[in-house]
């Protein structure tokens, strides 16, 4: 049961949602999650705890940056079956596709220009 919770308070949060959604077009760094969602480092950082406590997604550090990505086979079967249903209920938001089109100009950028952004460096 307690799995089950973690899973379903994660999925209850639009921002997580956003954040799973984005994902769903493949891995990305935090800086570039940062620039789409516009929200500060350590808000995102949290979320993506939740998510990661959750089974949804994996992370991984490569020097100082930390890259995001969805769980797919390596997650239990709630949280796969739980990651299908979102991305196929949620791939005509309007929303959503606002989020996807910003990310393309987001994965243009250089992250290192990214990180400065936010890092008032």
């Amino acid at each position: 049961m307690k799995q089950m919770l973690s899973l379903t308070k994660a999925l209850a949060d639009e921002t997580r949602l956003r954040t799973l959604m984005l994902l769903s077009s493949g891995e990305l760094c935090l800086c570039q999650l940062i620039d789409v969602l516009e929200l500060s480092p350590s808000t995102i950082s949290k979320h993506m705890s939740i998510l990661y406590d959750a089974g949804l997604i994996h992370r991984r550090k490569e020097g100082r940056w930390h890259y995001y990505r969805l769980a797919e086979q390596d997650t239990t079967p709630a949280a796969r079956e739980a990651l299908r249903w979102v991305i196929s209920h949620l791939e005509d938001d309007p929303a959503l596709h606002r989020d996807a089109k910003k990310l393309c100009c987001t994965r243009k950028k250089d992250p290192q220009e990214l990180t400065a952004c936010y890092s008032g460096k």
